[in-house]
């Protein structure tokens, strides 16, 4: 397979409709997931000639965790709806390419059995942990704590789902709960056996509408990891973010599954990111399909960007080969794109190189 639509075509084949449906659905009346992606449809690069390089550096550094490229893995839940062996394929893949997990909270598999697997491949592999802040102060501490002896190297708190998004695919499949035998295992009852325990035991996640900015202190104050913030639109929450000390940003929709008709997040990006001004690392997901579009996100701010459907749809259509088939897609398909807009490594690009 060549394209991220061909493998989403495969695991489509493969997946039960209603898990291919809470994968590839959004909220409402999905406006905001396909501007996700036709959004970099309207946008054209302008390249830059006679700045040759034989060979291209596609390596970055974020916050400490060293990466292949500057394409990492956006969290997603449920990886064990699309195949077997769920985050643990993905973890493998993700450290065979050398890029960044960014693991759910809401994974099928819990956080150490995830680092272990991807230890397997790599010594000191780039995980990082997408972490809902829970009402529950102390239960959110005892997370933290069990995802930091795992061996995580950031926290990445997601902050725009006070309320969960209507999905409406979701209800038409009355799909709302995983099927038995699986569960979110790093909500599991802190000290209960992990292979005996059952999904009764297993918390639900609490979409808090009280989050605020002091819930980030109070975790920055936990923790001496990273935190980085998930779901910023706005360019003064941008600003703010920078006020309140966070160690980076995802400019994010949650893959338009949350509130429908917002922009996507490569309009926003240009304005986020001069209202960052550099200070911080700042990240995208959304739509990244193509290698053009990871150059048009860099030319225009982002530092690097999530996917996640294209690795769900690779995950679904071959497991960890799958996944690590994507990975290398997209990442010849970005060094390409680099080469024939004249750059030699990401940091190359220019914001004068996107045109509308």
């Amino acid at each position: 397979m060549r394209t991220v639509a061909e493998f989403e075509a495969a695991a489509r084949q493969r997946l039960d409709p209603a898990h291919y449906d809470y994968f590839a659905g959004g909220a409402q009346d999905e406006i905001t997931l396909r501007e996700n992606e036709s959004a970099y449809k309207r946008l054209r690069l302008v390249p830059r000639v006679l700045r040759g390089s034989d060979k291209r550096d596609l390596s970055i550094e974020l916050l400490g965790t060293p990466s292949s490229m500057p394409i990492l893995i956006a969290p997603t839940a449920f990886h064990r709806l699309a195949h077997a062996d769920g985050e643990l394929a993905t973890a493998r893949a993700a450290a065979r390419a050398g890029t960044i997990m960014i693991v759910s909270m809401a994974a099928t598999t819990a956080i150490e059995d995830i680092a272990a697997a991807a230890r397997e491949v790599a010594p000191d592999p780039g995980l990082w942990f997408q972490l809902y802040l829970q009402p529950d102060l102390e239960f959110t501490e005892a997370i933290v704590r069990r995802a930091e002896n795992a061996g995580v190297k950031a926290f990445v708190v997601t902050v725009d789902s006070p309320v969960l998004g209507r999905r409406e695919r979701d209800d038409r499949n009355d799909f709302h709960d995983l099927p038995p035998g699986l569960a979110v295992e790093n909500l599991r009852n802190i000290g209960e056996n992990r292979s005996g325990g059952n999904a009764s035991h297993v918390r639900d996640i609490v979409m808090s509408a009280g989050l605020n900015w002091d819930h980030i202190a109070w975790l920055q104050s936990k923790t001496k990891l990273p935190v980085l913030i998930k779901g910023v639109l706005h360019a003064e929450d941008a600003r703010l973010a920078v006020h309140h000390g966070v160690a980076g940003i995802v400019v994010s929709n949650h893959g338009g599954r949350q509130l429908d008709t917002v922009p996507a997040t490569i309009d926003v990006l240009p304005e986020i990111a001069a209202a960052i001004g550099g200070a911080m690392p700042v990240l995208l997901d959304g739509g990244i399909r193509r290698g053009t579009d990871v150059v048009k996100a860099l030319a225009l701010g982002a530092d690097a960007v999530g996917v996640g459907r294209p690795v769900v749809w690779g995950l679904a259509a071959g497991g960890r080969e799958g996944v690590s088939e994507v990975l290398e897609l997209l990442r010849a398909d970005f060094d390409q794109a680099l080469a024939m807009c004249g750059g030699r490594q990401p940091a190359d690009l220019t914001p004068d190189q996107v045109r509308r």
